[in-house]
């Protein structure tokens, strides 16, 4: 009896810049970083790629290793248009997640050296800014102006956490980023909670509703 076997393959596609040659004018990608963790502020930033010195390899941040979004970072910073914008702890609790990230990527983009004629927004929600935007689901996934946005936002989120983690050295914050990880959880337990918790958030509203 013959055996039939079947062989998957797995397609991994980068990012390119397919999308921004649809878009006619300058276009500047647009992505967030610390819409999950409890702590801490969301991060937003904007780039306008430089494609005569653009880095190999850019993709998605969170496809990334730390050591290699440096290097990324430092590149695009050094040779790109590159707009960060942030919405605190506080802004978060009074106007929400989705509306402070919102407020974030505009503060971004206003912050960029030149305004663009389109933004590539990473998602299905677009801030509303002073030029065209398009919303792209996974878009870091598929531009390189986004995947660049993402790197961007990223590691500077991650430099502002490691910061506040030497204030609040307890919480992990250098290594979890304000994710509730069980140090984190543990932390909150045995001495509660700091002026960059998202009070809004329910792992933290309920230590505030039981320490009342």
């Amino acid at each position: 009896m013959e055996k039939t076997i079947q062989f998957k393959y797995i397609v991994y596609i980068m990012p390119d810049f397919s999308i921004e040659d649809k878009v006619q004018g300058m276009v500047a990608g647009v992505d967030e970083a610390g819409r999950g963790p409890w702590a801490g502020p969301v991060i937003a930033a904007a780039v306008i790629v430089n494609r005569a010195d653009f880095p190999e390899g850019v993709d998605d941040s969170k496809k990334i290793k730390a050591e290699k979004r440096e290097l990324l970072y430092k590149h695009i910073i050094e040779t790109c248009q590159v707009g960060i914008g942030s919405s605190s702890a506080e802004e978060i609790d009074e106007i929400n997640i989705l509306q402070a990230t919102m407020l974030a990527m505009k503060r971004a983009v206003e912050n960029l050296p030149t305004l663009p004629h389109t933004a590539l927004i990473d998602g299905n929600k677009a801030p509303k800014i002073q030029c065209n935007t398009v919303t792209i689901v996974k878009g870091d996934a598929k531009s390189l102006s986004i995947a660049a946005a993402s790197i961007i936002a990223k590691v500077t989120r991650d430099r502002i956490m490691a910061n506040l983690a030497l204030e609040y050295p307890a919480y992990g914050w250098n290594t979890n980023s304000g994710y509730g990880t069980k140090i984190h959880q543990n932390a909150l337990l045995q001495y509660g909670i700091t002026a960059h918790h998202r009070k809004s958030y329910k792992p933290i509203a309920k230590i505030i509703l039981e320490n009342l």
